[in-house]
């Protein structure tokens, strides 16, 4: 077990938190990191105990544009600011990864300079790729390369260069000795060299037990990066995008399909491919912007919090702040915040509430960090699930529907489960619970044992489901999110993040055909239900015919069919997701779904 097994991070923009200016003068330094130390208070009491920071050294703008490895950014302040931080960040047992920037530089740079200077005669003109001294840009440098996005701002690096790998190893080292720092994040990793990455993992494993190599991988195999002899983990753009279009589709079977795809990547292991979790960062909008349902906010950070992986909340997130992505500029995603407007946000603000219990429940519950999953039941608003660990089952339960929704679920060896949020207390029957979800809501059920009280909220935050901002009809939700997906995607680095999802944002986008509170949903494998009068003495559950053991069974052939029908009315299918269908990859889930239409 290493650190990052058990970490909640806190990802902070530190140019942007600060309100540094856009443009390096490359004066005096401002000591504006400084005024990030009280955050880091704030930071423990919202139940993380990680913080990723950057980038942070010496750049033209944005900090992408690298300068200066070795120099923390004048606009920010001094080295010995960053040490300082780091040292703060690590009395109060919060650990600490930077932004590794080490795919490109900044024209400024000095390797770089010196070309411009001594062109054919640099000692560092393999230092990138394809530096053509025939060629021309829009600088008239007389010569052209390689750049990072189209951007010849940034100019690539030549990571097969020998001198290169020596440079940013010593870079590494120079951190660690310099600043005490626990781990890296590699910008832009899908596009790193994977022997160079080979190299940077040598070094992570020479300069510090457990030092944290993590990479911002978009889409693809994340096993080709994630591995003993590259990275320990990469970013889940996959997950981000099912988390929240799963709620705005109200389809589920999109995140739970996005999940169960990821953990056989991983060998159907809770230690096999431990991601990099999270709803929003300095790339993509606002996750509450993102919600139609701004109710949403609960059943998605649940979700965040519970799900195989590791979580992550980007700053200002946890006050529930709007940021659009704009055409040219991501200023807006980025902004400067002041603490003292959130001074009372923990106990007054219910998304700081919210995410403050999160943070707890995850350091006090082992089972949400090691625990194998399994799924319990699946529908198109309702999702549960169990995180099992020594002996303990920990059990998920989410809502994203207007209405209450009672579940029958298969329980642990506990006699007694308490709801972490709530404060709920249920009992296990023939070794089943019964929990009525809140509309638009969800808990985490802990087994009412000795050990478990630390992980109970409830008394202490008194949390409360966020509350939507205005009436939702859920039809028109349906078919807004529908017709809207395809541009907010365009919007985003995750545009093809899910495509590959064999139901994604096909489930719900008729409100139509959904069903609400029908235990006839819940799939075969899931515990039988209670008779009426046990599973819901508070509610009136539908009561419609039971399916035949012929339906159980199963007339696949017939369920593909109108699965596939289904999809094509709501968007292209691609061969990959008609494959996937037709080989019956998710059994029981596709079962659960064509069930739970009329």
């Amino acid at each position: 077990m290493a650190w990052y097994d058990e970490a909640v991070f806190y990802h902070i923009y530190p140019l942007g938190l600060t309100g540094a200016p856009k443009e390096n003068h490359y004066g005096a330094p401002e000591h504006r990191l400084q005024t990030l130390i009280p955050w880091i208070s704030h930071i423990k009491e919202t139940g993380c105990n990680a913080i990723y920071i950057g980038p942070l050294f010496e750049s033209v703008g944005h900090g992408y544009e690298t300068t200066d490895y070795k120099k923390l950014d004048n606009r920010l302040g001094t080295n010995e600011d960053l040490t300082d931080f780091v040292a703060k960040c690590h009395e109060q047992g919060i650990r600490v990864i930077l932004d590794g920037v080490f795919n490109h530089t900044g024209r400024d740079f000095f390797a770089f300079q010196d070309i411009k200077k001594n062109r054919e005669s640099s000692p560092y003109k393999d230092w990138y790729c394809n530096v053509n001294f025939w060629g021309n840009n829009e600088y008239n440098d007389g010569f052209s390369y390689e750049n990072w996005g189209g951007y010849n701002l940034l100019v690539k690096l030549n990571q097969h260069n020998p001198a290169v790998r020596d440079y940013i190893c010593d870079v590494i080292r120079f951190w660690v000795s310099e600043f005490d720092i626990d781990g890296i994040r590699l910008d832009a990793a899908d596009v790193l060299d994977f022997e160079y990455m080979k190299a940077l993992r040598h070094v992570a494993n020479e300069v510090k037990p457990d030092f944290w190599l993590m990479g911002e991988v978009i889409h693809g195999d994340y096993t080709r990066w994630v591995n003993e002899g590259t990275l320990h983990s990469v970013t889940n753009y996959n997950l981000h995008k099912a988390l929240y279009s799963g709620h705005n589709d109200h389809n589920y079977f999109e995140i739970a399909h996005t999940v169960k795809r990821l953990y056989e990547m991983g060998g159907s292991r809770p230690d096999g491919l431990k991601l990099y979790n999270f709803v929003d960062n300095h790339d993509v909008e606002r996750i509450y912007t993102k919600l139609n349902n701004k109710a949403h906010f609960t059943p998605v950070h649940i979700l965040l919090y519970t799900l195989p992986g590791v979580p992550s909340i980007y700053y200002g997130s946890e006050f529930g702040i709007e940021g659009k992505k704009e055409r040219f500029s991501d200023a807006s995603l980025r902004p400067a915040l002041s603490l003292a407007d959130y001074a009372d946000a923990v106990t007054k603000n219910p998304c700081t509430k919210l995410i403050a219990a999160l943070g707890n429940i995850r350091q006090n519950t082992p089972a949400l960090s090691y625990g194998n999953y399994q799924e319990l039941l699946l529908t198109n608003r309702q999702y549960a699930y169990s995180r099992n660990h020594n002996g303990q089952s920990v059990i998920v339960t989410v809502n994203n529907d207007d209405s209450d929704f009672v579940m029958t679920l298969r329980a642990g060896d506990a006699s007694e489960y308490i709801g972490a949020l709530s404060g709920e207390k249920v009992s296990v029957n023939g070794g089943n619970i019964v929990v009525n979800v809140k509309a638009n809501s969800g808990d985490i059920w802990l087994p009412a044992t000795p050990g478990n009280e630390n992980a109970v909220m409830a008394d202490t935050f008194h949390v409360q489901p966020v509350k939507t901002v205005a009436p939702t009809d859920n039809t028109a939700a349906d078919q807004t999110a529908a017709s809207s997906q395809p541009a907010q995607a365009a919007n985003e680095k995750t545009a093809a993040a899910g495509s590959a999802e064999p139901h994604a944002g096909s489930a719900a986008a008729d409100g139509s055909t959904e069903i609400h509170n029908n235990p006839a949903a819940v799939a075969s494998k899931t515990a039988a239900a209670q008779p009426a009068e046990k599973t819901a003495p508070s509610q009136t559950q539908n009561t419609e015919p039971t399916t035949s053991q012929d339906f159980e069974n199963g007339k696949i052939a017939g369920l593909q069919e109108a699965i596939l029908a289904i999809m094509e009315k709501n968007g292209p299918v691609t061969d990959q997701m008609r494959r996937d269908v037709e080989a019956n990859v998710y059994h029981d889930s596709l079962i659960a779904w064509i069930k739970s239409f009329r």
